[in-house]
């Protein structure tokens, strides 16, 4: 058994490279073998975005506090709240975040194939996230 206890890995901003916005993440978790599962919390401010991605085994999030915005390729935009649980199939290209006007934080994981859990794409555009693309 192992306890990791509150605070004892430090929260590291999300790289610009894969986010829009101001975006805090909190290490739950590393993938440990023969585990390839990870888990993060990731905490987006208000218009806050990941950048298009996709996943080799896929994602899930868990929403835990806020508004939040999720879409895959093609589909339409859907809201999400605490609560609600949301899986990404593997290679789903897709983003998420917060709302315009209000903060989102989720319990993201994700497994590691090959060493790797995600492959970042392009930044979302405003338009995009608006929904007006």
């Amino acid at each position: 058994m192992q306890i990791t206890r509150t605070g004892t890995r430090p929260s590291m901003k999300g790289p610009p490279d894969w986010f829009t916005g101001s975006v805090r993440i909190d290490p739950l978790y590393a993938a440990a073998g023969p585990a390839r599962a990870a888990g993060n919390t990731v905490t987006f401010e208000p218009g806050a975005r990941t950048a298009w991605h996709t996943h080799p085994l896929g994602q899930v999030l868990i929403v835990t506090a806020g508004l939040g915005r999720v879409q895959r390729l093609g589909g339409a935009i859907e809201e999400i709240h605490p609560g609600d649980v949301v899986w990404f199939e593997p290679g789903e290209k897709h983003w998420h975040g917060a709302a315009p006007d209000t903060a989102m934080t989720h319990i993201a994981i994700q497994e590691e194939q090959g060493g790797k859990a995600v492959d970042w794409l392009e930044q979302v555009s405003d338009a995009q996230y608006l929904g007006k693309d």
